[in-house]
């Protein structure tokens, strides 16, 4: 890296980025530690594997620096559509783990595309976006930047990977961003509560309450304006009713018993005391056993390496999508919220970064950096705590694996390497 770079790059986001991956590193070592074993370069354990992937990160960010900021720009349609093929050679070439055909197996490691895909589909959505140069309101427009996002998508979902799918809508925001229309976020949101009062209340009585909503909407706009039209509150019946139902469908046809039970549990729609218990100790085990060790950390917590139910394995897989769960137990309420303050302070600086980008496409992919990030950050703290369904998605920098932390390493100093280069974008 020229003195240059090192001049120009944000050094507080590059502090963020290690104190979180150190932190990270602490905790898996103490869910992965034991008595036997404590040498931390023991690369047959979880905590001396993640080590080795750190160092790897290291020489990561080396090498996405030291690439010129307009090979991203220039590049990015390849990179996008290497990304591609990369998820669809999984059907062909890909290892089953825990029921997913999500890895490659390369010598002894795997390789997770989908976890390096959100970068490339960051770049390509930029680079389509700063090319229109306006904003994102023709329907055109609207429709490409969505295939955009939906391709890589639609490749996960069948893997099956439905959590790392679900990412995929953080690029809403950063359409919204673009100046796309309020009114999909607005339908988006009708579409999640919808969603949620269908499981609840189902099908007929949604529709009722639809039809009120609706009725009494219209009745308010009619006596404003005489003029108003019935044909578009139709439509919105219509389809609020149809989504409704569709759901209802989807949900006791197509998705498989396990995924009832963890909505089931979420919600808690199962009435029966008897097969809740039984449903809480198979399918919400997991989240049961977090919130419990959460619980039992206090304000202070237990202490480092002194986390009893993080020592007695309560958790399953705690130093994977579970690692939250160790920082509130030996860590507390204060250890809890000095992470979640180094995340939030992370979120803040990289929109300040990319709103003084001084090119269209280093600002949308700041953006896209920005919600990938979040997406991951509250929807994994809101699994473990129990706000939120279980659905296998990351702690960024936290989690254990090798795809995961190089995956944000890159989205990350891309974005830091083109802040640096800044300056030079109208050159």
């Amino acid at each position: 890296m020229s003195a240059k770079l090192i001049q120009k790059i944000d050094w507080l986001s590059i502090l963020l980025y290690f104190s979180l991956v150190i932190i990270g590193w602490l905790n898996i070592y103490s869910t992965t530690l034991t008595d036997e074993n404590t040498s931390v370069f023991n690369l047959t354990l979880p905590y001396g594997k993640q080590l080795f992937f750190i160092g790897l990160s290291v020489f990561l960010i080396i090498l996405v620096l030291s690439v010129e900021a307009k090979f991203y720009e220039r590049f990015s349609s390849i990179i996008y559509l290497v990304s591609l093929v990369f998820l669809l050679g999984l059907f062909v070439f890909g290892k089953n783990v825990n029921g997913a055909t999500s890895w490659y197996a390369i010598g002894g490691m795997t390789l997770q595309p989908s976890e390096f895909a959100k970068a490339a589909t960051a770049l390509a959505l930029a680079k389509y976006l700063s090319d229109i140069q306006t904003s994102i309101n023709r329907l055109k427009d609207q429709l490409r930047a969505l295939l955009i996002i939906a391709i890589p998508a639609l490749l996960i979902i069948p893997q099956p990977d439905p959590g790392s799918a679900l990412v995929y809508a953080s690029f809403f925001f950063v359409l919204y961003r673009e100046g796309l229309s309020p009114l999909y976020l607005f339908i988006g949101l009708v579409a999640i509560l919808l969603f949620v009062a269908t499981l609840i209340f189902q099908s007929a009585w949604v529709a009722f309450g639809s039809f009120a909503i609706v009725l009494l909407v219209f009745i308010v706009k009619k006596r404003r304006n005489k003029r108003t039209s019935v044909l578009p509150y139709l439509i919105t019946l219509i389809a609020a009713i149809g989504f409704s139902y569709s759901v209802s469908f989807i949900y006791n046809n197509v998705f498989e018993q396990r995924h009832r039970d963890r909505f089931g549990l979420w919600l808690r729609l199962e009435k029966d005391p008897q097969k809740l218990d039984e449903i809480r100790k198979t399918i919400g085990y997991n989240t049961f056993q977090s919130e419990s060790a959460i619980g039992s950390g206090g304000f202070f917590g237990k202490g480092y390496l002194e986390g009893t139910r993080t020592k007695g394995d309560f958790v399953p897989e705690q130093h994977t999508d579970f690692i939250f769960s160790t920082v509130g137990e030996e860590w507390g309420f204060a250890g809890s919220t000095l992470v979640v303050l180094l995340f939030s302070i992370l979120l803040l600086r990289l929109l300040f970064l990319a709103e003084r980008q001084k090119s269209q496409f280093s600002r949308i992919y700041g953006y896209s950096v920005a919600s990938i990030l979040f997406f991951h950050f509250a929807i994994n703290i809101g699994m473990v705590i129990g706000l939120l369904p279980t659905v296998g998605i990351p702690l960024p920098f936290f989690s254990y694996g090798g795809s995961g932390l190089w995956g944000f390493t890159i989205l990350l100093f891309i974005f830091l390497k083109l802040d640096a280069n800044r300056i030079n974008e109208w050159l």
